[in-house]
């Protein structure tokens, strides 16, 4: 798998480092709007190429796969340029700003019989997957809870009257993009649709959300989900059952800890993950879809994002919060 990268962020680097650890990526190349910026980040990665023309970027035929990881509003436009020019796409999360650009993108990839991931860990996670399969061992639900605290180095800024990305309902910020996606990602994977939804939103001057609380309400039990930017707490996930509980001092979006299982009998840790760097098992997914070199295998995986990003949009709207690329 050979790809180009957009974005010259941590998360890139962080994926450039995922890739070599798979030995089976090979990131080629990569795209700034400016050269100093694409140069410097092509050197610092040790790439062959670097381009700030889009069209001479996502034209070059060499390059399986582009990954995107530039702010969120533009994720639709760059992922439909490069699926209209042949490329496969990876595109991090959130994958776009609202369920109707990304029910466009979905048609054209299966048009141009094109591979569509969403890098979104939560999935991928060896941790998830083994608190998923031991779910039934807590009994019947009746209490989860999400917190995904994280104070913005952006926060004090904005505060000053600047407005990064982030903060920005025009690139489709905020934190329930940022951080509480996660943890809906985290709750669909495990129940699936809520019978109900509400978002309790902080929301600035400009309209977006600071920090929030999202509520799902399940026929059984009740899930809370909490994600901030604006302020700092631990973050853990709690999943309580009649017959025992599920604690984990981690986000949604990493599980790096593991989790503890425990019930009236035992209280047993739970830790699958060997590496730090959680981009790398959503990688070995990927790697193992594409080579089967057809695309049906993102038919399941594409489903569900388009679920979650309804439930985004639900989410929204309850809040009140529009973003420039919603179609009112």
């Amino acid at each position: 798998m050979i790809i180009g990268t957009v974005g010259t962020n941590f998360i890139t680097d962080r994926f450039i480092n995922a890739a070599v650890k798979t030995e089976k990526a090979e990131i080629k190349a990569c795209y700034s709007r400016t050269s100093d910026t694409a140069e410097a980040f092509a050197k610092k990665h040790k790439l062959s190429k670097w381009y700030t023309d889009k069209n001479e970027f996502l034209s070059d035929s060499s390059l399986d796969f582009i990954y995107i990881a530039a702010p969120n509003s533009l994720h639709y436009e760059w992922v439909k340029d490069a699926l209209n020019a042949g490329r496969n796409v990876i595109c991090e999360k959130p994958f776009v700003s609202n369920t109707a650009e990304l029910q466009e993108l979905v048609t054209l990839a299966k048009q141009k019989k094109l591979f569509l991931f969403e890098a979104i860990t939560t999935p991928h996670l060896p941790n998830f997957r083994k608190l998923k399969e031991k779910i039934g061992e807590i009994g019947k639900l009746r209490l989860v809870q999400l917190t995904f605290s994280q104070f913005s180095s952006r926060y004090n800024a904005f505060l000053s009257g600047n407005i990064p990305n982030l903060f920005n309902p025009v690139f489709s910020g905020g934190a329930l993009m940022d951080l509480n996606y996660y943890n809906v990602v985290f709750l669909y994977h495990l129940f699936g649709i809520p019978k109900e939804l509400k978002y309790y939103a902080n929301k600035a001057d400009n309209g977006i959300d600071l920090s929030g609380v999202l509520v799902f309400l399940y026929d059984e039990f009740i899930a809370t989900a909490s994600a901030t930017k604006d302020s700092e707490s631990r973050n853990y996930i709690q999943l309580q059952g009649e017959k025992g509980y599920f604690s984990s001092e981690s986000t949604a979006g990493g599980l790096r800890s593991g989790f503890s299982l425990v019930t009236k009998d035992k209280n047993e840790q739970f830790n699958e993950q060997e590496y730090e760097n959680v981009l790398y098992y959503e990688l070995l997914d990927f790697l193992a879809d594409w080579e089967s070199r057809d695309p049906v295998c993102c038919d399941e995986p594409l489903k569900n994002s388009l679920a979650i990003s309804t439930l985004m949009d639900t989410a929204r709207k309850d809040a009140g919060i529009v973003f420039k690329t919603d179609k009112l």
